[in-house]
């Protein structure tokens, strides 16, 4: 099983900085996400700006959600 979120921060650039329970910090990126149903309404930034972290995963105020181990495998390290 792959380390949960603990802590998501969303930036201008539709990406989400993620805290997992492991200690590492990585970058998911939304943008490739962003013209399929129902993610098309985090395009609306005060939208995509909601996004807080939920029973280990990121969901936003509309429902919008993604696995978490999508979430950790497919961001970016952040480095340190």
């Amino acid at each position: 099983m792959n380390p949960r979120v603990e802590n998501a921060v969303p930036d201008n650039d539709y990406t989400v900085k993620i805290v997992f329970d492991n200690g590492e910090e990585k970058l998911f990126d939304v943008k490739p996400y962003l013209e399929k149903g129902i993610f098309q309404e985090l395009k609306n930034m005060q939208i995509f700006k909601t996004v807080r972290p939920v029973m280990g995963s990121i969901q936003w105020k509309n429902g919008q959600d993604f696995c978490p181990d999508t979430l950790y495998l497919q961001s970016k390290g952040l480095g340190g």
